[in-house]
């Protein structure tokens, strides 16, 4: 059984893409935040998936699409939640943010054989998405989160567990206006784009 998770925040003004502030207003950088979890989550369900999982910090809203199991995020950093993620998976599992709406289903399409794991790079330095294909939660507790080296540290994990990894392309998240720009121009005709034309052109 293949599972997709994705783990993210409700999109409350004052809660999410706080970096986003200046130059959005709270309820603008929330209103990203939840178009870029709509497209996150339009291309998971596009995706090909036997489960598909959202592990959600808040309440589910009218943003989240049917076929969509939702699981809270436990207590804890990150790093925590994450594992903890993964300790819901019972076979291989791909995991994503929110982060990254220009991300495909043909991004999300993975074949493990030939390799126990996947990373997807993140431009800042961390990682937009990470593939188990057996989920073992210890691979990522103690994992610095968060950081220019984030990346290269939960690469660093894997390998030092033995397990062959397979890169998946670099991607932008969206942290500040400058990557919202970017991404939106990447994926112009989604949600997300629509809605920071919609901030920019007032």
């Amino acid at each position: 059984m293949t599972t997709l998770l994705v783990i993210a925040k409700e999109p409350r003004p004052g809660r999410v893409k706080t970096r986003l502030t200046p130059p959005f207003t709270p309820a603008e950088a929330a209103g990203l935040a939840e178009a870029a979890l709509t497209d996150t989550l339009d291309a998971v369900a596009a995706a090909p998936a036997d489960r598909r999982v959202l592990v959600l910090d808040g309440t589910p809203g009218a943003w989240l699409p049917p076929g969509f199991e939702v699981l809270p995020q436990c207590a804890g950093g990150l790093d925590e939640r994450l594992a903890d993620a993964f300790a819901h998976c019972h076979g291989p599992a791909l995991l994503i943010g929110m982060d990254t709406p220009q991300v495909t289903p043909a991004l999300l399409t993975v074949d493990f054989a030939g390799c126990d794991a996947y990373l997807g790079p993140a431009e800042d330095g961390g990682w937009w998405a990470l593939g188990l294909a057996a989920p073992d939660p210890a691979l990522l507790r103690g994992v610095p989160m968060s950081t220019p080296v984030t990346g290269a540290a939960q690469r660093a994990r894997l390998r030092e567990a033995g397990l062959r990894v397979r890169e998946l392309p670099r991607l932008r998240d969206v942290d500040a206006a400058a990557d919202a720009r970017a991404v939106a121009a990447l994926a112009p005709h989604g949600r997300f784009a629509a809605r920071l034309a919609q901030y920019t052109s007032r």
